[in-house]
């Protein structure tokens, strides 16, 4: 227990210096945990509200169909198989069908998709209470960016053409009747909601769908070919990739902070070590091996992280709960983000991301700690007594 004694009298010791280092230490270990805590809780927020407005407990998706491929719609339909079929008709499940058309809103001429959901259906967060009280003869639901961007509001009516499964165009006009505000922009961005019986007489894809909703709970059975189930770590990995290539790029900043801190620990050894010279010497001169020498400076070096994470936990603690509990107001036009996190970001911090954090900085620090320290195993005791550096 001597070196362990020894190691924080003497850092203690060194007054102002020791705390310099601590502080910044401490700063770059807060840095770190408010960092990737922003955006792990981008990356919860924006799930939630993904898996909320759209993605239940997973889809079925017809063979045919290709989210990435707008192409696919005009085949990408079929009969609901009856083992979904029965989830649907015990309000676990929704169907949705999905067809392309064009809308002419204030005479001008934009490419939407139309999608069909059941105006009575809680599996999805989409408010189909509208469209089920309406009496217009169709009625459509769109965002506030569709609104924004076509200048539609409550009580518009549009002209809005599509072509039929026989390949007929028809045409006819919609009434708004709400303007829905949410953060997901695939079931807002150039969209309209139709219900779903509406949309499959329209198209005569009577009983069809393309997309199959399981609500939240729900183990998703199994069925034909034609249908292909897609879980969640499937239909949320664009998201998990863009906040992983993200959180990359950030990085960078903790690293650079982190790299400043170990640099002045690294400073503040090396002249530890030609400072206390005859210290060293003496110590030897005592019996004190040369490996416990090293092991004193290395511990010296390595408490400024413990002291680091005890500062940081002062300040940090009380100012990270705050950032989560009044979140973080993003600016105007977040849309191009490409997050469904709304107009504020809450943060979310676990234990793992703390004890992993203090880990690092720890284990950084003691490497940092004993690099300049290995000089001693070279020292002898007759040349340290003589403030000399063999």
């Amino acid at each position: 227990m001597i070196i362990p004694r020894l190691a924080l009298r003497n850092l203690l010791g060194a007054g102002i210096r020791t705390w310099l280092n601590v502080v910044v230490l401490s700063f770059a270990f807060v840095s770190i945990i408010w960092s990737q805590g922003l955006l792990e809780g981008m990356n919860k927020q924006a799930a939630d509200a993904m898996i909320h407005m759209e993605y239940g407990n997973g889809q079925y998706w017809h063979a045919n169909y290709d989210r990435y491929d707008p192409l696919t719609l005009e085949d990408a339909h079929g009969a609901i198989p009856p083992t979904l079929q029965i989830l649907v008709d015990n309000g676990k499940a929704t169907p949705i069908l999905i067809t392309f058309a064009t809308m002419y809103p204030n005479g001008r001429l934009q490419t939407v998709l139309l999608k069909g959901i059941d105006p009575n259906q809680s599996v999805m967060g989409i408010p189909g209470e509208f469209l089920a009280k309406s009496d217009a003869a169709i009625p459509a639901l769109i965002g506030a960016r569709m609104a924004k961007n076509t200048g539609l509001k409550i009580g518009d009516i549009v002209t809005i053409q599509w072509r039929d499964v026989n390949g007929t165009y028809d045409a006819q006009e919609a009434t708004i009747v709400q303007v829905m505000t949410t953060s997901v922009q695939s079931v807002d961005n150039g969209t309209i909601w139709l219900p779903l019986k509406k949309l499959q007489n329209m198209t005569g894809m009577i009983g069809q769908a393309t997309i199959i909703t399981l609500a939240k709970g729900v183990e998703p059975p199994a069925t034909n070919d034609t249908w292909q189930f897609e879980n969640l770590d499937c239909l949320l990995k664009d998201l998990r990739d863009m906040v992983k290539s993200k959180s990359i790029g950030s990085s960078i900043m903790y690293i650079i902070l982190l790299l400043l801190a170990m640099l002045a620990i690294f400073d503040t050894q090396v002249l530890s070590i030609f400072r206390r010279r005859k210290e060293m010497g003496t110590l030897m001169a005592l019996g004190l091996t040369r490996v416990k020498v090293i092991q004193l400076f290395t511990l010296e070096g390595a408490l400024h992280s413990v002291l680091a994470v005890l500062v940081g936990a002062l300040y940090g603690t009380p100012l990270l709960a705050l950032f989560a509990k009044v979140g973080w107001s993003l600016p105007e036009n977040t849309d191009s983000y490409g997050f469904a996190i709304g107009d504020k970001l809450f943060p979310s911090y676990s234990l793992g991301l703390v004890v992993t954090t203090t880990i690092l900085v720890m284990i950084v620090t003691t490497i940092v700690s004993f690099l300049p320290a290995r000089r001693i195993a070279k020292l002898k005791p007759t040349e340290a007594l003589r403030g000399r550096m063999a």
